[in-house]
């Protein structure tokens, strides 16, 4: 009798661990969790680019360049339709490391909520690595565009052998970037070209977004809508004085503009922000365009088109080393009107060595900050900012007073 308990006992037991074993196996076979699928229709003009984005490496007519057709990111959680705009970067592929940083840093910040495309140039061909790193990041669409050879080279007006002289001399003098060439070209590109690229003739609104910087704060709405609906066309998180030694002969050449060209000066214009003796100099104001969100269209205007051919012929992209930064400042400041213009305080940006922080506690508590206040750049000496909220009648930000120098 005790012989049949214990057999019966060994009997029960087995069940037991056979029910469990076969609970823990269920429960590991069950799939991870996985990202609701999104209600939202992306608006919007479609390019429609061949073999570029991360959709077309699905075909298998050629090797694919994206780890993610299929977009196991999350879905954009922000609702409504969306503006026909991108994020636009001048990269190499050795850049890979440090953009990637940057793209981590707006899809943390804002593109996670919009899913917005995403357009890199490169003046040579990116390689697989790069264009897999990058599109398993971004939300949107990725895609790749070789600059042509003529945007990145010297035009056939430019003396090469003066070009080199003054290269030397200003890395004798210690001007920074002063011997590059490359530099000189990204400069030239940036000032007239890069919107002329296919890859970007479909959109309307761009966000330049370069290696190695950061975002601080949460953008919690649309930032390209809020351009539209506002009518801005330009607009900056960062503003400071230009190295003098680098652009001398720039403002004759724009007052040749301005003489060869009135129809492109527009009236209520912010003329006051890059000149303080009413146009007869430069006070080197620009906006630091490393940062830029912007109108496309008013790029490929016909006045922004005459003043870049003007600047280019006068050669100071060679012969000087020219910025596309007091480039696109000074035709900003002429050619759209003051309320055309937008600093956005609420965009928290750090490329070095700068840092915009928003100025107000409750700000950067309420949009989850990790910048300092104390590395505000805006209220500093060698700051611009001051001067547009002046020239515009801004009531400057609660507390401004606490980060000047």
């Amino acid at each position: 009798m005790a012989g049949q308990q214990r057999y019966l006992r060994y009997i029960v037991f087995a069940l037991v661990c056979l029910v469990l074993l076969l609970f823990i196996s269920s429960s590991s076979s069950v799939p991870s969790a996985q990202w609701p699928t999104s209600k939202f229709k992306t608006g919007g003009a479609k390019p429609s680019q061949p073999a570029t984005s991360n959709q077309d490496a699905l075909k298998p007519a050629s090797p694919p360049t994206t780890p993610n057709p299929d977009s196991k990111l999350p879905p954009a959680t922000a609702s409504g339709e969306r503006m026909n705009a991108t994020f636009v970067t001048l990269a190499r592929n050795e850049d890979l490391w440090e953009i990637l940083k940057s793209i981590r840093s707006v899809e943390d910040r804002f593109n996670r909520k919009f899913n917005y495309d995403w357009v890199f140039l490169n003046d040579k061909e990116f390689n697989d690595e790069f264009k897999k790193m990058t599109s398993a990041i971004v939300s949107g669409k990725t895609k790749y565009g070789l600059i042509p050879t003529e945007h990145w080279s010297y035009p056939d007006f430019i003396d090469q052998k003066r070009a080199a002289a003054v290269r030397q001399e200003m890395k004798e003098k210690q001007i920074i970037y002063g011997d590059s060439e490359s530099y000189r070209h990204m400069c030239r590109y940036e000032s007239g070209f890069f919107f002329r690229h296919p890859l970007l003739l479909d959109y309307e609104w761009y966000w330049r977004v370069e290696p190695s910087v950061k975002f601080f704060c949460d953008i919690n709405y649309d930032t390209f809508k809020f351009m539209a609906e506002n009518k801005k066309k330009y607009s900056f998180t960062l503003s400071l004085h230009e190295y003098e030694a680098t652009i001398p002969t720039l403002w004759d050449s724009v007052k040749n503009f301005t003489k060869m060209y009135p129809q492109h000066i527009v009236e209520g214009n912010s003329l006051k922000f890059i000149s303080d003796d009413e146009g007869k100099t430069y006070n080197n104001c620009h906006f630091w365009s490393n940062f830029e969100i912007g109108n496309l269209n008013w790029l490929r205007s016909q006045a922004y088109l005459d003043f870049f051919e003007l600047l280019d012929q006068a050669g100071g992209f060679f012969y000087e080393r020219w910025g596309d930064a007091p480039v696109h400042s000074i035709a900003a400041a002429l050619m759209l009107k003051k309320e055309e213009l937008h600093f956005f305080n609420d965009i928290a940006y750090y490329h070095v060595p700068f840092t915009h922080c928003p100025t107000g506690e409750k700000f950067r508590i309420d949009h989850k900050c990790t910048c300092q206040s104390t590395d505000n750049f805006d209220w500093k000496g060698y700051s611009c900012t001051s001067k547009f909220y002046e020239i515009n009648g801004l009531p400057r930000p609660e507390g401004y007073e606490n980060e000047q120098d």
